[in-house]
């Protein structure tokens, strides 16, 4: 567990970040993180395949599209459609892989870590950065 706190230390000083599984839909996880990091500075890119933009930003359907190499992927998606995902990480020399709840089961935290990714599951950036606007 020591290793998370590490891991998640270092994630958060990392500035290039992508949502995948990012939505337009106000109410879901996928938008209120992209828009949360945003707010806290990070340079943050969505992606999914299901939108060209969303608030004028520009959506990618996918990582390789990403006008520049992010440090950490937040996981939205379910463990079926983050699998894939890995595979086009590590294409693109992402090293850190962040699973919000919900978005991982036992085989794709294994092939995540098998593929040499640093990761962490278990928490939410969204409720880690409200709690840092709280000090």
């Amino acid at each position: 567990m020591e290793d998370m706190k590490k891991i998640k230390e270092e994630m958060l000083e990392k500035k290039l970040w992508a949502v995948v599984g990012v939505t337009g839909n106000k109410d879901k996880y996928g938008y209120k993180i992209w828009k949360k990091l945003i707010q806290h500075n990070y340079e943050t890119y969505g992606v999914n395949p299901n939108y060209d933009e969303i608030e004028g930003e520009k959506i990618y359907h996918f990582l390789k599209e990403l006008p520049k190499k992010v440090d950490v992927i937040d996981m939205v998606v379910p463990p079926k459609i983050g699998t894939h995902t890995l595979d086009e990480a590590k294409e693109a020399g992402v090293e850190y892989i962040w699973f919000q709840p919900g978005t991982f089961n036992d085989e794709i935290v294994n092939k995540a870590k098998n593929m040499g990714f640093k990761i962490l599951y278990d928490d939410c950036i969204l409720a880690t950065l409200v709690k840092l606007e709280k000090k």
